[in-house]
């Protein structure tokens, strides 16, 4: 077992191993002594897989728990699920000393993270992971929140989780198009600050091995501890989004338009990709980038499965961008990266948004 520590307001250890799932309660009461109440918060499709599991540990260790399972999917994160997980903590009279034990994908940390960081003004939250998404970046770095439906995730917290437990065993459970669009986050982190792990995925792209490495959960394991430490990194530098974690965004201001347009039908990680390709289709047209760089990130990519070009028009691009939580004043942060490994902040006008899309 890896163990990461992330500093931030709370500082917190990230667990990663095989068979964690079963030992978690172990860990949490090693980290919340004073606990007597879980809520696990968890879908439909994961609470099959995991919740008996998770409950089964965490009684073993004293907790008397409680579970919420909501129907799985983007459109069940809004405040009507929330309401229902304030209405269970209150009904168990929950106490600030209790938990939210958060069991699932982004859908699900972001949901018990935001229950958490509310009842009470405030109670602690785990989030145990089960997606590759979630892994490397969802469940870290305490953005909690739910979507409206003029936007993706314009409401929510700042909650920093008292622990995180990645379990690696689940990254082989996941139907192969969730594992895919996990990637794009992983892909992400190659792009804006860590060229080593860009080289290692490329190796993995070149040797014809990139739509089978759901099944190497070693080397998995590797590339899941650097994307950890790189989230570690930004996020104990600027914890509240104001600087440096912005570039954590890249692909993800016109990806989350492209999200809200398909009305949550296309997968998160898939519209990243999408973004990240506009956005490099983009740089290239504006002579920001070179031909071999754009070639570069748009076959990486490619390369796991992912698309990189949508149909939206530049201008519902701008439009949708306007409503983003990015948005500061009249202008909006676009994350660009024109050498891999390294990403610019570049504040823009809606006009200028727009002339630079076209």
């Amino acid at each position: 077992m890896d163990r990461i520590n992330i500093q931030a307001s709370t500082d917190y250890e990230v667990l990663i191993g095989k068979g964690l799932i079963d030992s978690c309660g172990t860990h949490i009461r090693e980290c919340l002594f004073r606990a007597q109440k879980a809520l696990i918060v968890t879908d439909s499709n994961v609470a099959p897989l995991y919740l008996g599991r998770v409950k089964s540990s965490l009684e073993r260790e004293g907790f008397s728990v409680s579970d919420y399972v909501f129907e799985a999917g983007e459109e069940k994160k809004n405040i009507d699920s929330i309401a229902g997980m304030w209405a269970v903590m209150a009904e168990e009279e929950f106490t600030r000393t209790d938990i939210v034990v958060s069991l699932g994908g982004g859908v699900a940390t972001d949901m018990g993270g935001f229950a958490a960081a509310t009842f009470l003004r405030g109670i602690k939250v785990v989030q145990i992971p089960t997606s590759l998404l979630a892994m490397a970046d969802a469940a870290l770095g305490g953005k909690t929140g739910i979507d409206l439906p003029q936007g993706k995730n314009l409401v929510g917290a700042f909650h920093q989780p008292s622990m995180v437990i990645e379990d690696t065993d689940c990254l082989a459970t996941l139907p192969s198009e969730v594992f895919t669009e996990g990637m794009a986050e992983v892909i992400k982190y190659a792009f804006i600050m860590d060229k080593e792990l860009y080289g290692v995925l490329s190796e993995i792209a070149d040797s014809g091995k990139a739509m089978s490495l759901q099944e190497d959960i070693d080397t998995l394991t590797k590339i899941l501890i650097s994307c950890v430490k790189d989230k570690a990194e930004v996020i104990t530098e600027d914890e509240k989004d104001n600087g440096r974690r912005q570039i954590l965004n890249y692909g993800h201001t016109i990806g989350h338009v492209i999200e809200r347009n398909s009305n949550f039908t296309l997968a998160h990680g898939v519209c990243v990709a999408k973004g990240m390709g506009i956005i490099t289709d983009a740089c290239l047209k504006s002579s920001m980038m070179s031909a071999d760089t754009a070639e570069s990130i748009k076959d990486l990519i490619k390369a796991y499965g992912l698309p990189t070009e949508d149909p939206i028009t530049p201008e519902d691009a701008v439009s949708g961008a306007m409503n983003d939580k990015k948005k500061r004043g009249d202008t909006i942060s676009l994350i660009l990266v024109n050498e891999i490994g390294k990403a610019e902040i570049k504040k823009m006008t809606p006009e200028e948004l727009l002339e630079f899309l076209r």
